[in-house]
């Protein structure tokens, strides 16, 4: 039994999803004919009460092409120093869009609004790259899949509003922060400009996420999906798993939460374990005693066909997701007992 933990994407569809792809109704999508997806666009638009979707291969795409939407070149995004947009998607907001970022140094990848107000240039001193984008992350991968208080995000949304800055939401793993904390979509679609979702992290899919926005904000998506090469045919197949997901895999993702707190719990109880951090969703991080090589006890694990992911710093992740059965939190709990 190999128990794979190194992220939420390692799924693979189930016969239920594998069922629904086969019997896509497809057409080009580059000319917007595919009914999938075009069903999939409009259906995740509605949930967060936009007027526009677009599918998307990858959430890094549909993130890139966010930072493009709401940017010019030379201009600035305030993100926390967490932020998957600058430290996990190759450097594609300079390499893209030409824009720099202004890290703000958060709390397990989340800030308040007195710090995006204190980060903000003034638009005046065109010594200072030009502050036109916030961009937050929710659940913070980085930050051990912490969920936001959506009160500091309406805050956040305020000080937007009033210095006339883009709201960009990175919600790769939203689905999460939405059963968690009994949150709606439509809550999010009211506070953000634009929303990247994913389906393959945490919902099941094998590809696929979707940016969200109104009309006027969108309207050049799909030309910069295509300047990124994002251009796609028959895709329907792959919006029909997304479609499968949306209706099976979202109230679940509480099983999920559910048995990464119980790893926690195990890790807790290990000598060689210095802190376990908080845990509100899939994601567990924790770090070693000074003295245990971090190396060698991830390849330890891989002998017991455990496989985990070392993030930098010390620190290590745990990803429980949809293919991580009873049986195999069972095993993975009993051996933790005994390490």
């Amino acid at each position: 039994m190999i128990i794979d933990l190194r992220s939420d994407t390692v799924t693979k569809p189930t016969k239920e999803m594998l069922d629904g792809m086969t019997q896509a109704n497809v057409g080009d999508d580059v000319y917007k004919e595919d009914p999938t997806v075009n069903i999939l666009e409009e259906r995740i638009a509605a949930m967060f009460g936009k007027e526009k979707a677009l599918f998307f291969p990858t959430g890094s795409m549909a993130n890139q092409a966010a930072l493009k939407l709401h940017t010019n070149p030379g201009d600035q995004v305030i993100c926390d120093k967490y932020a998957h947009i600058y430290n996990y998607e190759g450097g594609g907001a300079s390499f893209n869009s030409g824009v720099s970022c202004k890290l703000i140094d958060g709390n397990r990848g989340m800030f308040t609004a007195n710090q995006v107000l204190e980060a903000i240039n003034p638009p005046d001193f065109y010594h200072s790259p030009l502050t036109s984008l916030v961009e937050i992350e929710n659940t913070t991968n980085k930050g051990g899949g912490a969920c936001w208080d959506f009160n500091e995000i309406r805050k956040i949304r305020k000080i937007c509003d009033n210095n006339k800055l883009g709201f960009h939401l990175d919600g790769a793993r939203l689905w999460h922060a939405l059963v968690a904390k009994n949150e709606t979509p439509k809550q999010y679609g009211d506070v953000f400009d634009t929303i990247s979702v994913c389906l393959s992290k945490g919902l099941g899919c094998p590809i696929g996420s979707v940016l969200i926005g109104d009309n006027a904000i969108m309207s050049n998506a799909i030309r910069i999906r295509k300047i990124l090469g994002g251009g796609m045919r028959q895709v329907g197949y792959l919006a029909a798993a997304g479609l499968y997901a949306l209706d099976n895999n979202i109230e679940r993702l509480q099983e999920d939460h559910k048995k990464a707190k119980e790893i926690g719990k195990e890790l807790t109880k290990l000598s060689i374990i210095k802190t376990v951090e908080s845990i509100e969703t899939n994601i567990v991080i924790f770090e070693l005693n000074n003295g245990i090589d971090e190396t060698a006890f991830v390849k330890s694990l891989a002998n017991k066909n455990v496989y985990i992911i070392g993030m930098g710093g010390g620190k290590l992740r745990m990803v429980t997701h949809l293919d991580y059965t009873n049986e195999m939190h069972d095993k993975l709990l009993t051996l933790l007992k005994n390490l």
